[in-house]
């Protein structure tokens, strides 16, 4: 069932998703060949815990609680890779999703970071990743049902060589990090008919199309988190949480922009 937000919950929403666009501006800031992507974890760590938010990942169930504020997935890891002593090099590609909860509402974001001069093709993967989103976030007050939108975004990152992971997808989030609905980035008989949903005013969503530079299909690594491509090509991740107004699109986990004008957010 999805559960429609008003509009003063988006503004609450929108707290939060601000907090988790800063801390992306933290990790773009300190990205650089000869960190280690513990040490970028730490610091989104400390800037949550300076604003007074709770960091949604950490202590996320499973066969090993997961350890981190954040997921970094790096070059040929697609999702869930768990920050540690792996130093960032020039030449590679960082997949940094995180998320917080502030005053009982979550913010949600992720997005591939190139460490320095990166080959043309690891480039041209991140450009329709991004692109991807950006269309999805173009389309979503212009169709009626996602899986219009989301046969778009499959469109597009096929029509330029690329895969669309189908093993994860994006999520419906208020008060918890994960809602219904479920939101691929991908369509297929089986979601057409048992999952689709209609797009209208109050509908908040995490929208992540992941893309895989060679195959769809991913294996998960012996750390019970990270998910790495089946074929060891590099992967690519973007992510923003998303209200859908009777004003129009509002991206809760981007910059500063005239619909915070509009519904009066202002940053504390």
């Amino acid at each position: 069932m999805v559960t429609l937000k008003t509009r003063a919950e988006i503004l609450k929403m929108r707290r939060a998703g601000f907090l988790v666009w800063k801390a992306h501006r933290l990790v773009e800031s300190l990205i650089r060949p000869g960190i280690t992507t513990r040490e970028l974890d730490s610091a989104v760590e400390e800037f949550f815990a300076s604003q007074g938010a709770e960091a949604l990942f950490k202590g996320v169930p499973g066969r090993m609680p997961y350890p981190a504020v954040t997921c970094i997935s790096v070059n040929e890891e697609v999702v869930h890779g768990i920050p540690g002593s792996r130093v960032i090099q020039e030449g590679d590609i960082v997949s940094v999703d995180t998320g917080c909860r502030l005053d009982g509402w979550c913010g949600d974001a992720a997005a591939t970071y190139s460490v320095r001069e990166i080959e043309s093709r690891k480039k041209k993967l991140l450009e329709v990743t991004k692109a991807a989103l950006d269309l999805a976030i173009e389309l979503l007050p212009k169709r009626k049902y996602w899986s219009e939108v989301a046969s778009a975004m499959q469109q597009l990152v096929q029509g330029e060589g690329f895969a669309v992971v189908e093993a994860f997808v994006g999520h419906g989030i208020g008060r918890k990090m994960h809602e219904e609905p479920q939101v691929p980035n991908f369509v297929n008989a089986h979601f057409v008919q048992n999952g689709d949903f209609r797009l209208q005013p109050g509908i908040v969503l995490a929208i992540e199309p992941m893309v895989n530079m060679g195959t769809k299909h991913v294996r998960l690594k012996r750390d019970f988190w990270t998910q790495v491509t089946a074929d060891g090509q590099p992967s690519a991740h973007f992510e923003h949480t998303v209200a859908l107004t009777e004003s129009g699109v509002y991206v809760l986990t981007g910059p500063l922009c005239d619909m915070d004008k509009n519904l009066g957010f202002a940053p504390a």
